[in-house]
């Protein structure tokens, strides 16, 4: 197989797997660092820097080993939680055959995404703990790996803490929405939770609204069906809420027509993962888009 980056990473490494670089958690989000089996590049001898020849003049250019420390830095502010450090698409277990699905159009929506235009997003939906959550932070993930791209990953329930916070301390929320509509690709995780205040309503309005406006990718994962409002009211606290709301319920029209223009729906089944005590078969790195190309 072709060096992913370089300097290429040992063959057969068993901590980075040929990848170069390890995510492990620290503190409450994971975190990426080049593996230790990685030597120091010969063409610049560690410094990044290379003198080049460039039309009869001298000029001080960037070694192509810093390609693997610019996505690690950019996965460090990606804001991964650090339960979902070894989330990737090569351990995403496979439960059973309706898994698979789920699993290829991830894998194959990576590989289609072109930076710099406008790219549809794509949303998981399913039962609790169908692994929506891992494919969208394996997503994020072969995003930065293998496109480079600035990513950012938010649990709506968080966010709308984090507001509150800022709120009581005097912060205005301009700042974080402003960076939630600029960043190329955002993962929103949960989408469809909360208590339906008015408040809550308007944050995730406002959230998808300056991102569609901006033509902005947005990834994301749900427990509830995507379909338009029934009118449906929640269920009382003994049953899944998700059994008989839609998302349409949960977010309203507006936020759903955008949704359905921004992003394709694609259904997550199988087992539960969290209680299964083993998934029936593991995916390997078969047709995983090359991570570390581009």
């Amino acid at each position: 197989m072709f060096p992913r980056f370089y300097p290429p990473a040992a063959t057969n490494c068993s901590s980075c797997r040929e990848m170069g670089y390890i995510v492990r958690p620290r503190g409450e989000f994971a975190q990426a660092e080049i593996c230790a089996c990685v030597p120091e590049c010969t063409r610049c001898g560690g410094s990044g820097r290379m003198v080049i020849e460039r039309d009869g003049s001298r000029q001080i250019g960037r070694c192509r080993c810093q390609k693997l420390p610019d996505r690690i830095r950019i996965f460090n502010t990606a804001r991964i939680p650090a339960r979902h450090a070894r989330s990737s698409f090569v351990n995403f277990e496979i439960s059973d055959a309706s898994v698979i699905r789920a699993f290829g159009e991830a894998q194959k929506w990576v590989s289609e995404y072109t930076p710099g235009e406008e790219n549809k997003g794509m949303i998981f939906w399913g039962m609790v703990g169908r692994g929506k959550t891992h494919l969208l932070v394996a997503t994020l993930r072969s995003l930065v790996f293998t496109h480079g791209v600035q990513v950012r990953f938010v649990e709506f329930s968080r966010l709308l803490s984090t507001l509150k916070e800022g709120y009581s301390t005097g912060r205005s929320d301009t700042s974080l929405l402003t960076e939630l509509s600029t960043i190329p690709v955002l993962g929103v995780d949960e989408l469809g939770k909360g208590r339906l205040s008015e408040w809550e309503l308007t944050i995730i309005d406002e959230v998808v609204s300056r991102r569609y406006n901006a033509m902005g990718t947005l990834l994301g994962s749900t427990n509830y069906r995507p379909a338009d409002p029934t009118g449906a009211p929640p269920p009382n606290l003994a049953k899944p809420e998700f059994e008989r709301q839609t998302l349409g319920d949960r977010v309203g029209w507006r936020v759903f027509s955008r949704l359905k223009q921004m992003s394709m729906f694609v259904q997550t089944r199988g087992q539960d993962y969290r209680t299964s005590a083993r998934s029936i078969s593991h995916a390997r790195l078969t047709t995983v888009p090359n991570e570390n190309a581009g």
